[in-house]
């Protein structure tokens, strides 16, 4: 008679503890999944407005290379999108990613840092420009324009890139565990 109280009460605990086991595992995917796309929010967030101001940097620093705007009319752009930078290279730093997000995390730092560097460059050749009228000092404006206008047009690709990969991030770290293996 003992046994057959026995056997329901023991398949009942073996069932409890696979139940357990279940939502531990289903809470755990929520939380990664959770994670996962509160990451991929917050750098499409953060991608978007550092696109933003560097697009407008990037139109006022053309017209500069073309002689359409004196080097004096963008000085305060570039010191308003040079602190936007810092504060986006900052926030980028704050972000929590997911384990697959880390080298999106640290790439958006590095190319927020490298548009910062790249506005510094600009600033450099437009308070030459601004102080030089002619001559050999005009070039080195020149040059040093140009290639801060294109290393910030390549960071903003790269930025674009680093959200698009954001974007594809997957719940779990890219786990094969739940998903069909293929022969």
């Amino acid at each position: 008679m003992e046994l057959l109280l026995v056997l329901p009460m023991l398949a009942f605990f073996i069932l409890l503890a696979l139940f357990g086991l279940v939502l531990r595992r289903a809470g755990r995917f929520v939380a990664q999944t959770r994670d996962a796309e509160r990451f991929r929010r917050q750098v499409g967030d953060l991608a978007g407005r550092a696109e933003s101001s560097l697009a407008e940097l990037s139109a006022r620093i053309d017209a500069l290379r073309r002689g359409q705007l004196g080097a004096d009319a963008v000085a305060d752009d570039l010191n308003a999108t040079l602190d936007a930078v810092a504060r986006y290279a900052d926030e980028a730093r704050d972000l929590h990613p997911p384990t697959d997000g880390f080298q999106i995390r640290d790439e958006i730092v590095t190319e927020l840092e490298r548009s910062a560097r790249a506005i510094e460059m600009i600033e450099h050749g437009r308070a030459i420009q601004a102080s030089a009228r002619r001559g050999g000092r005009e070039i080195e404006a020149q040059t040093a324009i140009k290639r801060g206008y294109l290393n910030v047009l390549h960071a903003r690709e790269a930025i674009a890139e680093h959200a698009r990969a954001a974007s594809a991030l997957r719940p779990g770290g890219g786990s094969r565990r739940f998903q069909r293996r293929s022969a």
